[in-house]
């Protein structure tokens, strides 16, 4: 492990300090980026995983159900919003294979800003999501998905896509700080699943019995899924409710919560970790 270190500014002002906070941020993004080159087949399993499962619900097991129109255009971008919960499980890894061998304990010990650790953490992830989404879109197109509402509608998708990520991201940087220890990532990472399954990525709500559907339109990741098919022009399901009518409003609204709850959470317990 190599990574410089800077020096924590004295009193010079805000400007000075914000400075320092983003040189010692970028050094640990570097860090977590210089990761990508040593361990190529674990970037490389997360690119391919959501383009099987696309591939695989496209082709085999089938998608789209209760949907008038092409299952394709249904499910893709329902598949781009399953991806931003995909991957968790590496960054979970990496911060407490980190915890395990002491090296946060020994970034705290040094003249830097305490937040970088976490800051470069996040952000070496959303440029993952960001190579992902992208890797997704291509296989998208090849396999019929098209967008229909513009460049403008398709870049606030994407943006939506990339808020959800920015929040389950905190929840999995907290949920890995509290398991501590790389063996219980596992039992954490499965509450992947049911977030994801449990919505309308595969299938509308209007699909599903009536109790199992007003649940899956009250998930976060349902809401996100509905207003990135309205905003690319993607058949929706739309079921009348509430949830569907107000899609893009809780898109955001739902990953602001879960960040306004798991990034403090996780900040506190950077903190207290050497206490």
């Amino acid at each position: 492990m190599s990574a410089a270190t800077t020096t924590v500014p004295g009193p010079d002002g805000a400007a000075s300090r914000l400075g320092w906070a983003l040189a010692d941020s970028w050094t640990m993004t570097r860090r977590e980026l210089a990761h990508w080159a040593r361990q190529p087949v674990a970037v490389l399993v997360n690119l391919v995983f959501p383009v099987m499962l696309l591939l695989m619900f496209t082709y085999l097991v089938g998608g789209g159900r209760g949907v008038s129109g092409d299952p394709t255009e249904y499910l893709v971008p329902g598949m781009l919003a399953l991806t931003m919960a995909f991957g968790l499980e590496a960054t979970m890894l990496a911060v407490t294979q980190d915890l395990g061998k002491g090296v946060i304990d020994r970034f705290r010990s040094m003249p830097m800003v305490p937040g970088a650790v976490l800051v470069g953490r996040s952000a070496a992830d959303m440029l993952q999501s960001v190579l992902s989404l992208a890797v997704m879109t291509g296989v998208g197109y090849a396999v019929g998905w098209r967008w229909h509402n513009g460049a403008a509608a398709a870049l606030g998708a994407v943006g939506l896509l990339l808020l959800l990520r920015f929040a389950m991201l905190w929840v999995g940087i907290y949920l890995a700080m509290v398991a501590g220890r790389p063996e219980m990532v596992t039992a954490v990472q499965i509450l992947v699943w049911p977030v994801g399954f449990l919505s309308n990525v595969f299938a509308t709500p209007a699909s599903m019995p009536g109790w199992l559907g007003a649940v899956v339109e009250w998930n976060p990741m349902s809401a996100t899924a509905t207003a990135v098919r309205e905003l690319f022009g993607n058949p929706g399901g739309a079921t009348g409710s509430w949830a569907a009518e107000h899609a893009e409003l809780l898109a955001v609204l739902w990953p602001v919560a879960i960040i306004a709850v798991f990034f403090p959470l996780a900040v506190g317990k950077f903190a207290r970790l050497s206490r």
